[in-house]
């Protein structure tokens, strides 16, 4: 497998440790085709091949490399400090705090050691903002020109800085306390009479983020702007930095994800599911599990409330599982819905009201078309094989009915937990499709058992 991924001219390489040709063959290689090779790589030989990158070769593909392997790498290198003092000081400050924030708190305070004065106060300043804020995103590499500058003069400012910027793609135009006072993007800057001042090209609409403001916040206004980058402003509209698109996703990513193990029963995941030990992975599907577990033993309660009528009529329970599995699986399918929609914004709080009228009306619909499966399939059976005798009618009726009001219950519970727990300011997706289901089935026996016990009354019961 490895040898697949790698190729043999690079492996035979690596092998022979031909470093020279290693070297040469790789310097044609994009960084994140390195990174992933250096991924690939057992220890030992993932740091040859890192020592063997040119400097800013290095840097880039560092950037690329995940967590795990980046404290290994600074472990290895940490006997050639000079080496890792000059990678540590070229990272882009956003993806060395990310990094800082990985490793341990020792680990850490012995890397921040090793930095240049200024490097070091853009870290600490960085890491001093709340874990999940945009802050710990964002870059301080950025150019900025003043109002009062030709358009020559910022081109000229662009030339000498940019360099060090993270994208040129937009330049932002601040007065002299610092104040964000509009972005411009790069080409009306190329296309402008150099002579002309930048005022001219100033429209005073923008677009910013706060240092403060919760990194999920960005996602949305990336989608709907359609940006690369956006600034970042202190409380008093001071511009400090800027956040990339890259970052963004990453966010995006880690939430998505996030949201899909909550809707699945468990805790998120910290690692990827592979490097998780078994015991951590344990204990978060534990915690749901057992809640799940409680949840289903109020099931067995309502059961045992009807004890006599299923003593009477034991037929009665072989229905449980169609009609409880139908409602859970319409409370699932709302949950899943009306979750993704909040999550993207195309919902709101405001939106209940519109949500639960919709979902009535589907679950009315839903509920109708499984309700006649459910009253086909007890007729269908007697017809065939004679199994319910002369309550068959009756049977089917409790079936059918059962099947309307459960599945009607579980698209109305599971469209609207999602909104109840953000209203407490919960994660909806904490409302997950396991946990719609339990609630589903408690009332969905409750439901079955006194339609039952009212439509049976006097004939099986």
């Amino acid at each position: 497998m490895l040898g697949q991924l790698l190729g043999p001219d690079i492996q035979e390489l690596i092998e022979q440790r031909d470093f020279r040709a290693l070297r040469a063959s790789l310097a044609d290689w994009p960084p994140p085709e390195i990174a992933d090779l250096i991924e690939s790589l057992p220890s030992e030989k993932d740091v040859i091949v890192f020592r063997l990158l040119p400097r800013d070769l290095a840097t880039e593909v560092f950037e690329f490399l995940d967590y795990e392997k980046q404290a290994r790498l600074i472990e290895a290198l940490a006997k050639e400090q000079s080496r890792l003092v000059r990678l540590l000081n070229e990272l882009s400050p956003d993806d060395r705090t990310a990094l800082l924030e990985e490793l341990p708190g020792e680990v850490s305070k012995r890397l921040l050691s090793l930095l240049a004065p200024e490097e070091r106060r853009v870290a600490l300043a960085l890491l001093g903002y709340p874990e999940e804020s945009v802050g710990r995103l964002m870059t301080p590499d950025y150019v900025a020109v003043y109002p009062t500058w030709t358009v020559q003069q910022a081109l000229d400012h662009i030339r000498l800085f940019g360099k060090d910027s993270e994208t040129l793609n937009v330049i932002y135009v601040v007065n002299e306390s610092g104040h964000l006072l509009d972005d411009l993007r790069i080409r009306e800057i190329l296309l402008a009479d150099p002579q002309g001042p930048v005022a001219d090209l100033m429209d005073n609409r923008f677009v910013a983020l706060k240092a403060t403001d919760d990194q999920e916040a960005a996602v949305p206004i990336f989608r709907n702007y359609g940006r690369i980058a956006l600034p970042v402003t202190d409380t008093r509209g001071v511009l400090i930095g800027i956040v990339t698109v890259d970052d963004v996703l990453e966010v995006a990513e880690e939430e998505a994800t996030e949201d899909f193990h909550k809707i699945g029963g468990t805790e998120a995941l910290d690692e990827p599911y592979i490097r998780t030990p078994l015991g951590k992975l344990v204990q978060k599907r534990a915690k749901w599990l057992v809640v799940l577990f409680i949840g289903e033993l109020l099931t067995a309660s309502a059961m045992g409330y009807f004890e006599a009528e299923i003593a009477r009529a034991v037929v009665l329970v072989l229905f449980v599982p169609l009609i409880i599995s139908s409602g859970g699986n319409s409370g699932s399918q709302a949950a899943t819905l009306v979750i993704r929609a909040l999550a993207v914004r195309e919902l709101g709080l405001h939106d209940w009201w519109r949500v639960m009228r919709r979902e009535v009306f589907s679950g009315l619909a839903l509920g109708a078309i499984l309700g006649g499966l459910g009253v086909a399939r007890v007729l269908a059976w007697e017809q065939m094989f004679g199994l319910y005798g002369e309550h068959s009618l009756g049977i089917a009726l409790t079936v059918g009915l059962a099947l309307l009001g459960v599945v009607m219950w579980g698209t109305i519970i599971g469209s609207m937990l999602p909104f109840i727990m953000q209203r407490l300011g919960a994660d909806p997706a904490t409302s997950s499709a396991p946990f719609v289901a339990t609630l589903v089935d408690v009332f969905g026996v409750l439901i079955y058992f006194s339609l039952a016990a009212l439509i049976l009354r006097g004939s099986l019961l």
